[in-house]
């Protein structure tokens, strides 16, 4: 099928959907990619663990909900990782140095993270976790590119 040379197709597929009286029709537009760098890695063992969430109430575990993206890649030097398609709105990122690779953040003293952890914005940390505010970023319509650098309590 070719198209008047000016005629965009997809308002095309729209115009007939609304003359043809069917059923109508449904696009999938993809949402933007947000690209995270992690430097300061102290070594290549295990993975880095990652979740952004929109939910303050998720933030940083970003546990069980339909608001929240993860992904897990292998740990080096400098680590990229990317949330792909992601709904515009206001997230915030929580990263895990896994090392041993158990699939949590291990602790000494039961306070004291023996493990790597970053945050958006690379917020800072004092007495635990920053708030969501304090790591929140806006995702619109454009690619997000972020740098967290993990750090270390041990």
């Amino acid at each position: 099928m070719s198209f008047a040379k000016g005629t965009k197709p997809l308002a095309l597929l729209a115009a007939a959907a609304m003359l043809g009286g069917g059923a109508p029709i449904t696009l999938h537009l993809p949402g933007s990619d947000v690209v995270v760098r992690v430097t300061d890695l102290r070594s290549h063992d295990g993975v880095v663990r990652a979740c952004m969430t929109s939910d303050h109430s998720k933030f940083p575990r970003c546990t069980k909900g339909g608001a929240s993206y993860k992904t897990v890649v292998p740990a080096a030097d400098t680590v990229t990782l990317t949330f792909h398609d992601v709904a515009p709105g206001r997230y915030a990122i929580a990263l895990l140095h896994d090392e041993n690779g158990n699939g949590k953040a291990d602790r000494a003293l039961t306070m004291i993270p023996r493990e790597g952890f970053g945050f958006s914005r690379d917020a800072p940390v004092q007495m635990g976790p920053p708030a969501f505010d304090a790591a929140a970023f806006h995702v619109r319509e454009q690619n997000v590119r972020q740098t967290i650098r993990m750090r270390y309590m041990l």
